[in-house]
């Protein structure tokens, strides 16, 4: 008997030592913190700016930052403690703004993005030109803004450009859309503009990153899915990309026809496998399906088809064994990243938003 007890809390304590924390927006104005190995939510964050519309990790991992959507807001959460350590909003009565690709730099200093501000007057709304923008995070203020010229990259920003990546040094800035363009990040001059269209490969006309990508867990590292067309017949294929934020060097190795949509590629904490769910066809014919991927060749190690929702998004649990469906809704699919076989769904019992979702083991 004894033994067995033993048993017990060494499997116990496996299970909890394996098992991280969820963080993930919820209605209305709040970050839900979910511990995986319960499946519950164990502990609320209210957030006095509003409603969380994106939520992305620190360069040290060691905070969030979460964009709400009420004033153009931003709230900083300290991971160990959980507490909102910063918060301010963009906004004011005469003034709002629409703030898109933001990216923290390394020291946490500074917030890098877009910014479109809108003028409200006597008898109209004047909207002002798409601007690059430098936000201090102490005071959180716009400190700087510059000129967004025509050619910038396309894609990835909700309409207001592709999303930004820093390197380590913190001296430059990577936007990612159409093609890499490389920014000074003191004051947004281009540096050198990558032409994805352009690949150093045989019949490829078209290359995309498209949006936000998945960062591996070393710094400066950065691993995608893509599109690519041939230009003859304009045959879509996608593929799997990886760039180095250092060397500026990317490579790319093509994996079959490029689905109707699919989306981020999630990376396990190996860095062997990636997993993304894919969309095929459309109302009643819709399709929607796992795929797992070998990140050294490309090849796909599996697929596997899953019931499709209106609206998903996809994550990861923080050991790469489970894979998450959820999205804009109170509950979050746990499947199998082997057999892709669904083991649970957890009732939240609290509205998410489409914000994205932060693992942290």
């Amino acid at each position: 008997m004894k033994r067995f007890f033993i048993l017990m809390l060494l499997a116990l304590a496996s299970v909890t030592a394996n098992a991280g924390l969820l963080f993930v927006g919820g209605y209305p104005d709040k970050v839900m913190v979910i511990d995986e190995a319960q499946g519950k939510i164990v502990e609320m964050i209210k957030l006095s700016t509003g409603l969380p519309t994106s939520l992305r990790m620190s360069y040290d991992k060691k905070s969030i930052y979460v964009t709400t959507n009420d004033h153009a807001g931003m709230e900083v959460i300290d991971i160990a403690t959980r507490k909102v350590t910063n918060k301010f909003v963009l906004n004011d009565p005469t003034h709002t703004f629409r703030f898109g690709g933001g990216t923290p730099d390394p020291a946490g200093k500074f917030l890098y993005g877009q910014t479109t501000e809108i003028t409200k007057m006597n008898d109209r709304f004047e909207v002002g030109k798409q601007k690059y923008s430098i936000i201090d995070l102490a005071t959180g203020k716009i400190t700087k803004t510059f000129d967004t010229p025509a050619n910038a990259a396309g894609g990835g920003g909700g309409g207001r450009g592709g999303g930004f990546e820093i390197s380590p040094d913190g001296k430059y800035l990577y936007q990612f859309g159409n093609q890499i363009t490389v920014l000074n990040a003191a004051d947004f001059t281009e540096v050198e503009k990558i032409e994805l269209a352009k690949p150093d490969g045989p019949a490829l006309e078209n290359l995309g990153f498209g949006g936000m990508q998945e960062m591996l867990s070393e710094p400066g590292q950065r691993v995608t899915i893509f599109n690519f067309s041939d230009p003859i017949v304009h045959n879509k294929v996608f593929g799997l990309a990886h760039f180095d934020l250092n060397t500026r060097k990317f490579d790319f190795k093509p994996i079959g026809p490029a689905p109707v949509a699919m989306t981020n590629l999630r990376v396990t904490p190996d860095q062997k496998r990636g997993y993304a769910a894919i969309n095929n066809g459309s109302g009643g014919n819709k399709r929607c399906e796992f795929y797992g991927i070998e990140l050294a060749t490309g090849k796909l190690t599996g697929t596997a088809e899953f019931p499709c929702k209106s609206r998903y998004s996809f994550g990861m649990s923080s050991d790469g064994k489970k894979l998450y469906i959820y999205g804009a809704s109170f509950e979050i699919e746990v499947y199998d990243a082997v057999t892709y076989k669904r083991e649970a769904v957890w009732d939240l019992a609290n509205d998410m938003t489409g914000g994205g979702m932060i693992v942290v083991p």
